[in-house]
């Protein structure tokens, strides 16, 4: 079929095709995916926790499409609107800062009780040197 920008078919030198509205609808559809058939493609967890994260994975997916059906509860599209608040987004913020100072101050301490342990070689080292020999502190 010629589009209709040429005059004769010798002018007809575009490379696309043009198709005729019988033969786009002869076209077959893709298929969904039900989340059905999703549940089925998944492989068993080999763990507690990522089981759980399926779980939480397919709860998501099933809050999803009832949202997207106008089929959601009350509770659901509450839970969903305070996750979504920037009171929400700020307490998020404030737990990944926490996280991240506890982090610090557990590094902080490993690395005191490091140079700890090296001042006490460094004494003994010194100690040694000098002709004082070992001594018990304890």
């Amino acid at each position: 079929m010629l589009c209709k920008l040429c005059k004769n078919p010798e002018e007809h030198s575009h490379n696309y095709t043009i198709f005729s509205r019988e033969e786009a609808v002869r076209m077959k559809k893709a298929k969904a995916v039900t989340s059905s058939e999703s549940s089925l493609k998944m492989r068993p967890a080999l763990s507690p926790e990522a089981r759980e994260n399926q779980m939480i994975s397919l709860a998501m997916d099933l809050a999803e499409q009832q949202l997207r059906d106008g089929t959601a509860s009350s509770q659901l599209i509450t839970e969903f609107v305070k996750r979504g608040s920037t009171k929400a987004r700020i307490e998020q913020e404030i737990l990944e800062e926490q996280k991240e100072l506890i982090g610090a101050k557990t590094q902080s301490l490993q690395s005191a009780q490091r140079i700890e342990e090296l001042y006490k070689n460094a004494l003994d080292a010194m100690r040694n040197y000098s002709g004082q020999g070992e001594t018990d502190d304890c």
